[in-house]
């Protein structure tokens, strides 16, 4: 079994080449639309599912064969058709700079993308490393249920606070304690609540050095 190594890539206005058109490519454009990836989708047929993205501007549709041309600009690549012939030539055709995920070939690929949960900034993926998809999806539904939505709004304020601590406080001590109050559970009761103003004034405390 490969050990692979955990890591998030930037990879914001970089082109992603995805050869193929079907349920795996929809699957892969879904995970990568919110990462802001230029997606390029190589296909004579798309689903249906996509053609609205195509029409936002947000996918770039190549209705035809694949061409080892249709790779020169990608940064990653995923083969993901249901013909092993082409998804071979698209892995002959990347250059060695160029990481591809080949759907029907684990072993074959340069990475795999795990399960995924969004919410907002934070990001939470499970891998098996292809030993149980099964059990990831079920780690990835108890996760989801977990960190339900709200984490979105409770993140993102724990972002905006930090970054006023940071700026309020100099390096050391203060800041450090500050920064450890932020993680008062109240503070996540309160955003579940919809108890905003209480959620405020508690980081205004932070700021003065009262709380």
């Amino acid at each position: 079994m490969t050990n692979y190594f955990p890591i998030h890539i930037n990879i914001e206005y970089k082109t992603v080449v995805i050869v193929g058109g079907g349920h795996v490519a929809t699957q892969k454009v879904t995970s990568l639309i919110p990462a802001k990836a230029t997606i390029v989708v190589v296909s004579p047929t798309l689903d249906d599912s996509l053609l609205p993205l195509v029409e936002a501007g947000k996918i770039t549709w190549r209705e035809k064969e694949f061409e080892p041309r249709d790779l020169d600009d990608a940064s990653l690549i995923i083969a993901a058709t249901n013909d092993t012939s082409v998804n071979e030539a698209v892995q002959e055709a990347a250059q060695h700079w160029q990481l591809i995920n080949r759907a029907d070939a684990q072993a074959e690929s340069d990475f795999i993308t795990p399960a995924t949960v969004r919410r907002g900034p934070l990001v939470l993926t499970v891998s098996t490393s292809g030993a149980s998809p099964a059990l990831a999806r079920k780690i990835k539904a108890d996760l989801e249920e977990q960190f339900d939505e709200i984490y979105d709004d409770y993140v993102c304020f724990l972002q905006q606070a930090r970054l006023m601590i940071a700026a309020k406080f100099e390096k050391g001590q203060q800041r450090r304690s500050a920064l450890q109050a932020l993680l008062e559970p109240n503070l996540l009761e309160w955003t579940r609540r919809g108890e905003i103003d209480r959620r405020e004034a508690y980081l205004q405390q932070l700021l003065m050095g009262e709380a």
